[in-house]
């Protein structure tokens, strides 16, 4: 997963924030260096260039009830403490050398091993494997935190790669099911590709400074499903399960960013200045055009009859 910074500490260098947002949003990121205003548990604050004077808008990430679902899944809370409680084997991992980029690497040999174990139908191979698929993923933040390389590449990196972790599993398990039926393999494709967009609507959505996050159906409720199904050899209902979820997952994302989009929509539109004749001009903080600035009316010239 993401490889977060410690709690308190920034990247090196000042913050830098978005020109489209305000002046307090910019001062919010230079004293919390976390990026911005679109950092996680912010409100971010956008101002109309063009509009001195212009009041600001904050704009909620969410609703209260996106807000709950977004921090009452495992990502949210179960992560955070199993990182808390790995903390001194990532500090161990990294006093004796072995990088972030080593372990993501590790992890995806694992995920392929494991892959291999459950297409060839050793399904309780495959459970202890999917567990040990996760343990990499849950140092290395840790150990790029001690080793003080906590950037934008390790992070890249590590969501490329469990996006590669979770085709390879899932192709193990069409595999696998493949024998089982004919319309099978379709099944687990398609939880696939629906874990895919609920993953490039977060990426989006934060692309364009909003917020995508939570859901029924994240990263950490498959594999908790998918390793129910291999101990128990019940890989059907797991697969209908995921699918279920996962696609409302997709449509809570969607309708969320859309909330979003549509309140910064009105807040441009509201708050847009003049567009006929004063778009150039200055303006006063109430959004007049200053009597000295104006443009001349053009005067009518009245012909005379006769003369052209």
């Amino acid at each position: 997963m993401r490889r977060h910074l410690p709690s308190g500490a920034g990247p090196p260098g000042p913050a830098r924030a978005d020109s489209r947002f305000g002046p307090a949003a910019a001062d919010q990121a230079r004293r919390t260096g976390r990026g911005g205003p679109d950092a996680r548990g912010s409100r971010r604050t956008r101002v109309r260039p063009g509009r001195p004077g212009a009041s600001t808008l904050a704009l909620s990430p969410g609703t209260a009830h996106d807000r709950r679902i977004a921090t009452s899944m495992l990502d949210g809370r179960w992560r955070t403490r199993a990182e808390r409680v790995l903390d001194p084997v990532g500090r161990s991992l990294h006093r004796v050398g072995i990088s972030a980029n080593v372990l993501t690497v590790v992890g995806l040999l694992i995920a392929a091993a494991t892959a291999l174990a459950i297409a060839s139908g050793h399904l309780l191979l495959g459970f202890f494997g999917v567990l040990l698929t996760g343990l990499p993923d849950l140092l290395d933040g840790s150990v790029a935190r001690y080793s003080g390389k906590a950037g934008p590449r390790g992070a890249f990196f590590d969501s490329v790669s469990d996006r590669v972790s979770d085709a390879l599993l899932f192709g193990g398990v069409a595999w696998y099911l493949a024998d089982e039926g004919k319309y099978l393999p379709v099944l687990v494709l398609a939880v696939l590709a629906l874990s895919m967009l609920i993953t490039y609507e977060r990426a989006r959505a934060e692309s364009l400074g909003f917020s995508a996050r939570g859901g029924l159906m994240e990263r950490a409720e498959r594999m908790v499903l998918l390793s129910v199904g291999l101990l128990f050899d019940v890989l059907v209902p797991m697969m209908w399960i995921m699918l279920v979820l996962t696609a409302i997952t997709a449509v809570h994302r969607f309708v969320m960013v859309w909330r979003q989009a549509t309140a910064a929509q009105a807040a441009d539109d509201a708050g847009a200045p003049p567009s006929v004749g004063t778009a150039a001009l200055p303006t006063t903080p109430e959004g007049r055009v200053p009597d000295d600035r104006r443009r001349p009316r053009s005067r009518r010239v009245s012909r005379v009859p006769g003369r052209r």
